[in-house]
């Protein structure tokens, strides 16, 4: 019997661990090239992944709702043929006690073995050949020990943890080498920093559940902890879209200096035209809402603004001017706020636009949008005014300089030609990064697309 591995990969870019939905196979199952074996929720998008060889599922090594970090493997498959998957497991269960010895020991070098290997999968033999090969080296197991028992030198000298969450733990002041670990091989996750930036008061408020503090530590070797329910309170645990959003968000608000500015002004005549939109034979069976003229305007104030329309690489210490427009569009979806963006809006008419929107839109709350529509933003808009909101102060979608709120649309009186009306009025907020857009080009950049909306007819003369 040959066994391969399958690995978790990263499905989209830079992505460090995914949760597991649902299995679609059981160990038996007969399995080919490019079947879907399980679906995983990764950066906000159920994604479903196809195993990439034949043969018989031998084990499912994670169950249901548990977090898996990229690299790890997730399911093992007999590729060898022949009938016999359970007489070579006996074996491997025997050699299993030998291993829990120095299982500590060994997991010191693993993560040099672990680190490159960030996406698709490997092969099992090798690996396992290895780790047999270090089990059954009783000397420098042995050797191990006296080191561990002298203060623990080789964890203190740099606690193991991968850049994301170091950056969390710099973002979030937290010293690694105070923080305990809780993943596999002594690695440090992002709950464990989460869990040593946490207030003092935290551990009182749960001293009434003891139990309740080790249970999400527990939980991803099992099954993923449920909503626990009492009279007074509910506790939801935090992963999957919640998860996600929150590390952005935190990430955006304490590393880009948000400013916000606001406009309010007369829609009234953008309204009008989207009536009239509607009944032209060139939008028909097009959706055609205050949303798609709001997105135009942003498209053309971008071209007339270009500056604001950049990102902020830390990393190379350069400003990136973007010469496309990926508009993003923040949408609410049973799994949450996603942002997935339109590649190359600014190239697209009108009816493109609308069928890219309408399209987005259906696709996100299907929960089908793939983390690839969700990378390479460059503008985002949220429209908080469908909730009946004025307007909001947004922050920024990582990796993007600015982004823009659209309130609600309501009928106020308003000054129309030296006399007081009832006009549409709505108000926009413009929120950017300061490092990369100054007080003058995005007050500039939220006049012109206010601008716009206020007279249509500039869509046309100005684009």
């Amino acid at each position: 019997m040959t066994i391969r591995e399958f690995k978790m990969p990263d499905v989209g870019e830079g992505l460090t661990e995914a949760e597991i939905l649902k299995w679609y196979v059981q160990p038996g199952d007969t399995v080919t090239d490019g079947q879907v074996v399980c679906e995983v929720e990764t950066a906000k998008a159920a994604v479903e992944l196809p195993i990439p060889f034949d043969g018989t599922v031998h084990e499912l090594l994670f169950p249901e709702g548990t977090t898996v970090d990229v690299g790890q493997v997730i399911i093992s498959v007999n590729v060898g043929g022949g009938a016999e998957p359970e007489a070579p497991a006996a074996p491997a269960a025997a050699a299993a006690p030998a291993q829990e010895p120095v299982a500590e020991p060994a997991a010191e070098p693993a993560p040099e073995g672990r680190q490159p290997v960030l996406v698709g999968y490997g092969v099992a033999a090798s690996s396992t050949k290895r780790r047999a090969r270090r089990t059954t080296a009783a000397e420098p197991a042995a050797a191990v020990v006296p080191e561990q028992l002298n203060g623990h030198a080789p964890a203190a000298e740099r606690p193991l943890a991968k850049p994301p969450v170091r950056k969390l733990a710099k973002d979030l002041g937290v010293d690694l080498a105070t923080v305990t670990p809780t993943g596999p091989d002594g690695i440090i996750t992002r709950e464990d920093v989460h869990a040593a930036a946490a207030p003092a008061p935290a551990p009182v408020v749960e001293a009434p559940a003891p139990v309740a503090a080790p249970a999400p530590v527990a939980a991803p070797a099992q099954a993923a902890p449920a909503a626990v329910s009492d009279a007074r309170e509910t506790r939801i645990p935090i992963k999957g879209v919640r998860k996600a959003t929150a590390a952005a968000m935190v990430g955006s608000a304490f590393t880009a200096p948000h400013v916000t500015e606001f406009v309010t002004f007369d829609i009234t005549r953008t309204m009008k035209l989207v009536e009239e939109l509607k009944s032209d034979k060139d939008m028909a069976g097009l959706r055609v809402n205050p949303l798609l003229l709001i997105a135009k305007a942003v498209l053309v104030a971008v071209k007339r603004n270009p500056d604001i329309n950049a990102a902020w690489d830390e990393a190379n210490q350069e400003i990136v001017l973007k010469h496309y427009v990926n508009l993003g569009i923040a949408a609410a979806t049973p799994r949450g706020l996603i942002v997935p963006n339109i590649k190359d809006a600014h190239a697209q008419t009108l009816p493109e636009l609308s069928q890219s929107l309408s399209e987005l839109v259906a696709t996100a709350r299907e929960g089908k949008t793939t983390p690839a529509a969700m990378q390479g933003g460059t503008f985002t808009i949220t429209n908080v005014g469908v909730f009946g909101v004025d307007t909001g102060t947004p922050i920024l979608n990582p990796g993007e300089s600015a982004i823009l709120a659209v309130g609600a649309i309501k009928l106020q009186p308003w000054v129309h030609k030296g006399k007081v009306k009832p006009r549409q009025v709505t108000t926009l907020a413009l929120s950017f990064d300061h490092r990369l857009v100054d007080g003058e080009l995005g007050s500039k950049f939220l006049a012109d697309v206010a601008a716009i909306l206020e007279n249509p007819k500039r869509l046309i003369t100005w684009a």
